[in-house]
């Protein structure tokens, strides 16, 4: 594996397990890697039934002092952030320092909507769970175990989806303009557009 610059993964539709799996591995090989949407990440198995897993989850607490932990996170982002720190091996140096290679977030904040977003075909849910079969949105779980900003998270990415779609709208336009100029002067650039060629552009 070749070291990139830090490398910006959208979790929608994505299993968590899979691509969890994934991005450890990635990251004790030394990459950097920023997951944006963990709430649109989605678990297998029904809404009730992973409800039922985290609460009892929620009950594993130290018996003399709660406060000294496990802690249970519930927001979406913290929740993927556990899952991977529990797959690098985390109190070993190696694992605290790929720890620190991952950052999480819900929705996609400010510099990272304007940057290319990838994915993992080997951990999409259309690729990997039969069909008909019943899944769960993180951010749906999440908010019923306590997680209080998911309406914010929500208008904050509809007011981002709207900003893209019109830049998106505007860069289509141009692009449009472009080609009937090039088509409009196609025949004055045919002899520029020969020696270009035989330049090698």
């Amino acid at each position: 594996m070749v070291l990139e610059k830090p490398i910006l993964i959208d979790c929608r539709d994505h299993l968590n397990g899979r691509l969890c799996s994934v991005v450890a591995k990635e990251l004790l090989a030394g990459q950097k890697i920023i997951l944006v949407r963990c709430e649109e990440m989605v678990i297998s198995g029904s809404l009730v039934r992973n409800q039922t897993k985290y609460a009892q989850f929620r009950n594993k607490r130290m018996n003399t002092n709660p406060r000294r932990g496990p802690f249970h996170f519930k927001s979406p982002a913290r929740i993927v952030w556990r899952t991977i720190r529990g797959m690098v091996h985390q109190k070993t140096h190696r694992g605290q320092a790929a720890i620190g290679r991952l950052s999480t977030f819900e929705g996609i904040p400010h510099p990272y909507d304007k940057m290319k977003r990838k994915v993992i075909p080997a951990a999409l849910r259309v690729v990997r769970l039969k069909p008909g079969r019943r899944y769960t949105k993180m951010g749906d779980m999440a908010n019923l175990v306590g997680w209080k900003h998911k309406e914010l998270v929500d208008s904050l990415e509809d007011k981002r989806r709207a900003k893209a779609d019109a830049y998106f709208q505007k860069k289509k336009a141009g692009a449009a303009l472009k080609e009937k100029a090039e088509a409009a002067c196609a025949g004055e650039l045919a002899k520029v557009n020969e020696v270009l060629s035989a330049a090698g552009y």
